[in-house]
């Protein structure tokens, strides 16, 4: 628990002692604390609901709470009086028989005339509340339990800090990041859309945002291939029996799409790429001097993601991984883990991603042959095996319980943009189960077949949210090697069209991305439409240009300078393959 917890928590009490105030008839459902603050959901039950001008109201009420000094008591509560106190709140009264089945304590929590069944933390009164370091932040929807099954209710979301300057400087990234929403930008820049036609979540990728995919996918195969990677392909579907095989269908159905039959058999689209790789490795009987075998794809898989819960590229239906598992023995596994963990460092340099932190999920032993494979000596086995390579190494994690794969213990890289929000990017998994259950094995030195380790890891996380991150990281001003226009060629007037459209066949034929803007629009109209696309470099072309046969290049946030054509490719050239 941080120290904000039970100042943001006390905060989502008051929200509801102020919305029931200002809505007698309202019902509540749940207010937790969430990173930077809070939020409470309630059910206005047919009545009015409040929109964005009203939140300014709630808020000067909760100021007025604040200054009032209200105490936050605790009280231990029975099944039968918690029933009496909260008759009134169908919400409150299905949480309590879910408590009450899992034999936890129940307990509320008064301020005031308002009670609240809660397990706290709260604040001993408000006087420690700065009353200048929260805020009412927006309205939106939210299903009860997550579930689009259940009633639509109102979310509430508010922001809080332990100081009013704290606030602030959030508000400030805020205003920041919604510069650089990957939404907002993506539309801008011509990088992706959605449509609804095709379907919510599944984006269609424009011609610069192909530019992008192709870029990393490049530079991805690069480093793979000195890595010793094979790369194979996989269909976008597959049979039931193969996920049953994979133990996915038990353990991860609500994430896979409803299959499709024909000719009497279930087939389900792709929602990972692992039960294919295994069937790869199966094809033929592997000796240890193969392995490590490291078997590589850009697979597009399918996750049948919540309506609610989608977001711009973050969160789809249709990804794009870039995917690899690494079959290997029990000794080769440190190398082999290290190894992947080094190539995070690589693309983090590329990218410019200086702050990142590797989030080490493990099991939760009282869930064994429920939510995890049940075999507690290679759980933590394995969990050690992962822990010493990342502690050897010098690489920052965290540990995280009750959060692995159902087959093994996972990593998700946590990576920080430049304004400093979090992402979470990509993910290295080991797998101690899977290949036993699809009977995998390798011949070892002493002629004893044996199951492979596995480890599952993407890098790149996939094209959706690593462009979604990148966008943001870069503002929509990437480094010349990846941005969809690296030149834009401007001529001042028709009288120097021909040289320009030399220049522009010129770098064409050396495979830069080139563009020349040959309308009739004034150069200051020209270059101001170019800075808004972001492109990397400008050349402007007048009169002394085609007399003194040179360039005039402009790089993007550098003054201008004059180069030959041949000196600007070369000067080009060496950034896009140094990847600067």
């Amino acid at each position: 628990m941080n120290n904000l917890e039970p100042i943001r928590h006390s905060l989502a009490h008051l929200l509801a002692m102020a919305v029931k105030a200002k809505y007698p008839e309202v019902k509540l459902a749940i207010g937790p604390v969430i990173e930077n603050g809070f939020y409470y959901d309630f059910d206005f039950n047919g009545g009015p609901i409040p929109n964005e001008a009203d939140l300014a109201d709630l808020e000067k009420m909760m100021i007025k709470l604040i200054k009032q000094k209200i105490s936050f008591e605790q009280k231990a509560i029975s099944l039968e009086d918690a029933r009496t106190q909260f008759a009134e709140e169908p919400y409150k009264l299905e949480l309590l028989e879910e408590l009450n089945s899992a034999g936890e304590k129940l307990t509320t929590y008064t301020s005031a005339d308002f009670i609240d069944l809660c397990a706290g933390p709260h604040v001993k009164n408000t006087s420690e509340i700065d009353p200048k370091a929260f805020r009412l932040d927006r309205l939106a929807g939210a299903y009860w339990r997550g579930d689009e099954k259940n009633k639509m209710l109102t979310r509430i979301y508010g922001l809080a800090f332990a100081a009013e300057d704290d606030l602030s400087d959030y508000l400030k990234q805020c205003q920041e990041a919604e510069k650089r929403d990957h939404r907002k930008l993506g539309k801008e820049l011509e990088i992706f859309t959605f449509d609804e036609d095709v379907g919510p979540g599944l984006p269609l990728w424009l011609p610069n945002g192909t530019v992008l995919i192709e870029e990393l996918e490049k530079l991805a195969k690069e480093t793979e291939n000195e890595a010793g990677y094979k790369r194979v392909h996989t269909p976008h579907i597959a049979k039931e029996s193969m996920y049953l095989t994979s133990g996915h269908l038990p353990y991860y159905q609500d994430s896979m799409f409803p299959p499709m039959e024909y000719e009497g058999v279930k087939y389900y689209l792709k929602a990972m790429n692992c039960p294919h790789h295994h069937k790869i490795f199966a094809v033929k009987p592997r000796s240890y001097k193969e392995l490590p075998l490291r078997l590589a794809e850009y697979g597009t898989v399918y996750r049948h993601e919540k309506s609610g819960e989608l977001f711009g590229l973050m969160r789809v239906r249709s990804l794009q991984m870039n995917d690899a598992h690494i079959y290997c023995s029990k000794e080769q596994f440190a190398d082999e883990f290290k190894a992947v963990n080094e190539m995070y460092l690589k693309y983090f340099k590329i990218f410019g991603i200086k702050k990142y932190v590797m989030r080490f999920s493990t099991h939760d032993p009282a869930k064994l042959g429920q939510k995890y494979v049940d075999d507690p000596k290679l759980w933590l086995e394995t969990e050690k095996m992962v822990r010493d390579v990342l502690i050897e190494a010098k690489i920052p994690y965290v540990e995280i319980p009750d959060e692995a794969a159902f087959y093994g213990p996972k990593i998700d890289v946590q990576v920080w943009s430049a304004i400093g929000r979090e992402f979470t990017l990509a993910t290295n998994q080991v797998d101690f189960a899977v290949p036993k259950k699809f009977g995998l094995t390798y011949v070892d030195k002493t002629g004893q077949a044996q199951t492979p380790i596995c480890i599952h890891r993407a890098p790149l996380g996939t094209h959706e949210r690593f462009i979604g991150f990148l966008i943001e990281h870069y503002a929509g001003a990437f480094p010349a090697w990846l941005a969809p226009i690296q030149v834009l060629i401007l001529p001042i007037s028709e009288k120097q069209q021909a040289y320009a459209e030399k220049i522009n066949q010129r770098l064409r034929a050396e495979n830069i991305r080139v563009e020349l803007d040959d309308s009739d629009e004034s150069l200051g109209k020209k270059i101001r439409t170019a800075k808004l696309k972001k492109v990397p470099y400008l050349i402007v072309i007048g009169e002394k240009e085609v007399t003194e046969n040179i360039l005039t290049i402009e790089k993007r946030g550098s003054s201008s300078e004059k180069l030959s054509t041949e000196d600007f490719i070369t000067k080009l050239q060496s950034e896009i393959k140094d990847r600067q």
